[in-house]
């Protein structure tokens, strides 16, 4: 099984590929993709839309893990947030993908055990779960692998419901 994890953001989305091969999870492929501040938000939207769509293609995943939108503060970062969910659901959609989402409340206990978990705990987690070979890996990348081991953990179940 094949899942795509994803970190939804416009500035910044955390893209991972993760295989499950003889009970173990492997790696297959992370990123995180950067638009610029300088572009009008719009064109970001569209980026991010069309690397989704590239990546879907490329590795073609089963599944998609996203995490949900958590409501800060800021609501129009919220909602701009949000809009890249959409843009993102939209080509997972497109491309047939089974779809499960999950709160960072699951994904921090799914990798901790612990749900008060702060971001630094997951990462440390996720990088003791997961071989990833490059060293510049950014917070994104690791959100997106957390949730996909957070989809992995829970596939069966869910697939129940």
């Amino acid at each position: 099984m094949r899942i795509l994890g994803i970190d939804p953001g416009y500035e910044r989305l955390g893209i991972a590929i993760m295989e499950k091969r003889e009970n173990k999870d492997f790696l297959v492929y992370s990123e995180c993709f950067q638009t610029s501040k300088n572009s009008h938000f719009h064109e970001r939207l569209l980026l991010l839309g069309e690397k989704i769509g590239r990546i879907i293609k490329e590795y073609q995943p089963d599944t998609m893990a996203i995490e949900t939108l958590m409501f800060n503060t800021n609501q129009k970062t919220a909602m701009n947030v949000a809009e890249a969910r959409g843009v993102v659901l939209f080509q997972a959609m497109k491309g047939g993908l089974e779809i499960f989402e999950f709160t960072p409340l699951q994904i921090k206990i799914a990798i901790t055990g612990y749900g008060r978990s702060d971001k630094n705990q997951v990462t440390e987690m996720t990088k003791r779960l997961v071989k990833i070979d490059r060293k510049d890996a950014k917070d994104d990348e690791y959100d997106a692998i957390a949730c996909a081991l957070t989809c992995f953990a829970s596939y069966n179940t869910l697939k129940i419901q």
